[in-house]
């Protein structure tokens, strides 16, 4: 049975006529009385009884509006209420971020985020592993260049530039042939040459540590251990103190952070309102990290 078609029963019988419920709801009289047809139709009994002077209920209408009005009161009021959510952001949201970043940059985003929409509660997980949006529930992934994937939509909000750095005691190579350097390095990207701006400079990294996290190769490289391969917005504050001096950027290669979800179309308002938040606060698209605490 249709629901609408009870809906449009009870307005009219409320308002004791087909032009004072049109006029109540903005539904065409014409649409009102063959939705009403239609439900006596699927009853197989008459509802209202039409003439000269008006509508009245007949005793199946009067029987069905006792025992809809209420029920039918508040379908059109979780009705209403379901158009609201889907107009104002709220509930739980659940983001997945890497560590770095959640570490460095997502506890003041996340604090903003909540003071301008505090109907909405956060929940970030920091996790490097791509995780399955749907399967594990997460409303936003934050990934970094992630791989073309058809059932997740977003928006690039943030890049950055990978820049060799090393201490100020730490010989540079002049530019020329291939020149092996001792290096600090992370066990998951080993590339066999740095190329630097354009060519100019080319380098091939001797592993001499190893380190999963980028904090961790930024210290060995303060202390002298050999030059590291790092993202700017990381190195820039020791770069700044002359803990660090920078031998060149990495040629071909840009670190874009991304913001994505599931939803192509009628995306959830919390989801819509954090992808605008996040995308606002960077808006050059420069990633930097103004709360990173060494």
């Amino acid at each position: 049975m249709n629901v609408n078609a009870l809906l449009d029963f009870t307005l009219v019988a409320t308002h004791e006529g087909l032009g004072k419920a049109s006029r109540a709801s903005g539904i065409s009289k014409a649409t009102l009385s063959r939705r009403i047809a239609d439900l006596e139709e699927q009853l197989g009994v008459r509802l209202i009884e039409r003439s000269a002077r008006g509508l009245k209920l007949t005793e199946a209408g009067e029987l069905l509006m006792s025992r809809t009005e209420g029920p039918l009161s508040e379908v059109a009021e979780a009705m209403t209420a379901a158009r609201e959510g889907l107009t104002t952001p709220c509930g739980r949201l659940r983001i997945a971020a890497p560590v770095l970043f959640s570490q460095l940059a997502m506890g003041r985003i996340g604090a903003e985020f909540c003071a301008v929409h505090p109907q909405i509660e956060i929940e970030v997980v920091a996790e490097d592993r791509l995780v399955d949006l749907i399967e594990e529930q997460f409303d936003v992934a934050i990934r970094i260049n992630p791989n073309p994937d058809s059932s997740l939509v977003g928006r690039c909000f943030a890049r950055d530039r990978l820049v060799v750095v090393a201490a100020p005691g730490v010989a540079r190579p002049v530019p020329g042939a291939i020149s092996p350097v001792p290096a600090i390095v992370m066990p998951s990207f080993e590339p066999t040459h740095w190329r630097l701006d354009e060519g100019q400079l080319i380098l091939e990294p001797i592993p001499k540590l190893r380190f999963s996290s980028f904090l961790m190769i930024r210290d060995a490289a303060i202390a002298s251990a050999g030059a590291a391969l790092l993202p700017l917005s990381i190195a820039r504050d020791s770069l700044a103190r002359g803990e660090l001096v920078q031998w060149g950027t990495v040629s071909g290669v840009e670190p874009q952070l991304w913001v994505l979800h599931t939803s192509r179309r009628l995306a959830a308002p919390k989801v819509r309102a954090f992808v605008e938040f996040i995308c606002a606060r960077y808006p050059d698209r420069s990633l930097i990290l103004n709360d990173q605490r060494n």
